[in-house]
């Protein structure tokens, strides 16, 4: 059995999140994680205040046990998700694509523990002035926005930087992946692209088939010419985008072509149109598990790996 502080300080089996994935992470996937023992986290994304409401709803109709809310910070709808989730007293929010600190008092105030992801050392240790519960330090190897670190030399400059409890990101599909995250300082992990394939996990079945059929090779970066890099699957769509980054397009009609790329994947499967964001570890994931199983399979490959890690030490 696997127990770090993590664990303790959110009240769960598992020191795992599952990765807040936008027009994806639902109350039903979030309370499937979270009653297997992980951190099930429904993503807030660019939604609405009372579809955010509705799927908290959901997740307490399902379990018991703590959940979160992903909260993507860009959006147009962030300031009131966040009166939501100090309304419901959200147990855990994690946070993406910006600074929370406006809304740390009342989160806070409410008993939420707030949980930033971070791309960087100068965030994380903003963060941790601003009085996070613990960190999630993000490598470039995830899906959906990226930065430019790889997990392997972002977590342990993060784990330097910061008294918190960090969690890596990007690159964990495995129990491999668990116990190298834990090498690197880390006391839990966070996985996106391999809860896809989760069997409570309502994204289109096409696009679940991508994920089981990707190679080592099968994702790009795109979006490096706005500012905003996001890493997904190899699809006509990603490459024309990737074509037109470096055309004599204006920035705006580039950003225009990616709006409702995201839902277009996840809704409606549309491989022509649609924006399939996946991390690296695609080529890694073979097939579709219920969540709690995919949770206990992870730890369980992770267990002898750790315990077997001075086999090389005289």
């Amino acid at each position: 059995m696997i127990k770090t502080p993590i664990c303790d300080l959110l009240g769960i089996e598992y020191p795992i999140f599952q990765g807040g994935m936008a027009w994806i992470a639902d109350g039903k996937l979030a309370a499937a994680v979270s009653e297997g023992g992980g951190l099930g986290i429904i993503a807030a994304g660019n939604a609405s205040a009372d579809y955010v409401r509705e799927q908290i709803h959901i997740v307490r109709g399902l379990t018991e046990k703590p959940f979160g809310v992903n909260v993507m910070l860009m959006s147009p709808s962030v300031n009131e998700v966040a009166a939501v989730l100090a309304e419901e007293h959200v147990p855990v929010i994690t946070t993406g694509a910006g600074n929370p600190g406006k809304h740390m008092k009342a989160w806070k105030t409410a008993g939420c523990k707030v949980i930033p992801v971070v791309a960087s050392v100068a965030m994380a240790k903003l963060m941790t002035r601003l009085g996070a519960s613990a960190l999630i330090a993000e490598g470039g190897e995830s899906g959906g926005h990226v930065g430019d670190l790889t997990t392997m030399v972002l977590v342990p400059q993060v784990c330097d930087a910061t008294t918190l409890p960090v969690l890596a990101a990007g690159g964990i599909a495995d129990g491999r992946g668990i116990a190298a995250a834990f090498m690197l300082g880390a006391c839990g992990v966070q996985v996106g692209t391999r809860f896809l394939v989760a069997e409570e996990c309502s994204v289109h079945p096409v696009y679940k088939e991508k994920i089981l059929k990707a190679s080592d090779i099968a994702t790009i970066t795109t979006g490096k010419r706005l500012g905003h890099p996001v890493r997904s699957l190899k699809t006509p769509f990603s490459r024309d985008y990737a074509k037109a980054e470096f055309s004599a397009i204006s920035d705006e009609d580039l950003a225009g072509r990616a709006t409702g790329a995201l839902r277009l994947a996840a809704k409606e499967g549309d491989v022509d149109h649609g924006c399939f964001l996946a991390g690296q570890v695609a080529g890694m994931i073979h097939r579709e598990q219920p969540a709690a199983e995919i949770i206990r399979e992870m730890f369980a490959q992770a267990e002898p790996i750790l315990k077997g890690a001075c086999q090389w030490v005289e």
